[in-house]
Parts: C-alpha cells; sequence; structure tokens
C-alpha cells in the first residue's frame, strides 16, 4: 500500500508545484516524480525493513530468492533514480514494466499462501495497484519514447544548417 500513496501523492505534488513552475505542470513529468518516489521506496524495502518478508515473496520454484530480492532492488533504485533523466526516463519505465510483470507472480504467491495479511495484499486489491503502477510506468515509456522518436524523426528532416 505504501507505494501506491507514494505514487499518489507524489505526483500530486508535483501537478500541485507546477502552479508556480510550469515546468512541473506536465502530468508526465509529474508521473515520472510518483514513479521515482514509489521505486525508491520499494526498492529500499529490498533492503531495510522488509527484506525477509520479500525473499519469503519468492516463489519455491524460483532459484536463489535472496540474489533475486538483491537483483531487483538493485534494478528498482537504479530505475528510480533515472527517472530524474527525460533522457533516461522512458528506458527506466520501460524496465520497471517489465519488471512489475515479471515479478508479479510473487504477489500471486503472497495473496494465495500468506496468512494474516492487510486486506490489500489480497489477490484482487494486489492486481489492481500492480495495474495501477504498470499504467503508471507504461504510460511514462510510451510518452517518453513517443518524444524521443519526434525528436529523432523531426532532426533526420531538419534542413541541413546554412554555411
Amino acid at each position: 500500500m505504501e507505494p501506491l500513496i507514494a505514487l499518489l501523492l507524489v505526483t500530486a505534488a508535483v501537478l500541485a508545484a507546477g502552479r508556480r513552475r510550469p515546468a512541473l505542470a506536465r502530468p508526465t513529468v509529474a508521473l515520472r516524480a510518483g514513479i521515482a518516489a514509489m521505486f525508491l521506496l520499494s526498492g529500499v524495502a529490498h533492503f531495510v525493513g522488509m527484506r525477509a518478508e520479500l525473499v519469503a515473496m519468492v516463489p519455491d520454484a524460483l532459484p536463489a530468492p535472496e540474489l533475486l530480492v538483491t537483483v531487483t532492488g538493485v534494478l528498482e533504485i537504479a530505475a528510480a533514480l533515472a527517472m530524474a533523466s527525460a533522457r533516461w526516463a522512458p528506458y527506466a519505465a520501460a524496465g520497471l514494466s517489465l519488471l512489475l510483470v515479471a515479478m508479479f507472480p510473487a504477489n500471486v504467491h503472497l495473496a494465495l499462501t500468506g496468512t494474516d495479511l492487510p486486506w490489500w495484499d489480497h489477490l484482487l486489491p494486489r492486481t489492481v495497484m500492480q495495474l495501477v503502477f504498470l499504467a503508471a510506468t507504461t504510460s511514462v515509456a510510451v510518452a517518453g519514447l513517443r518524444r524521443l522518436g519526434s525528436e529523432r524523426h523531426g532532426a533526420a528532416l531538419a534542413p541541413p544548417p546554412r554555411p
């Protein structure tokens, strides 16, 4: 639940800050900030506070749960930091989208095997949250890649500089 709260609050705060700083008013910029906060929070949890719970979430069929939690934590933190760059954010968001899909089985495993879970860790709420996260990362990836593509396309069509 904390990652969802971070995503929503930071995105809303950046949009509100856009009233004074127009560069922040763009939804994609605000969403990048929300995603960065969410994955920074989640990535740090892979090492501090929730590590044992995250290792326990890894389905038994996967090898080296400790290593998987470490690798995904590093990837989440790196991608969160990349969200600060308009150039790197689309690639980081695309990677995070893939990571969300790859980690979904761990969420299902927790929902189906966990005991005394809070309501948001049950299968339906967890799935809805994952879809919200995926929509956010996919939106940033698609918007950024379109922007980068149009910049490259526009540069290719630009007339040569005058001597």
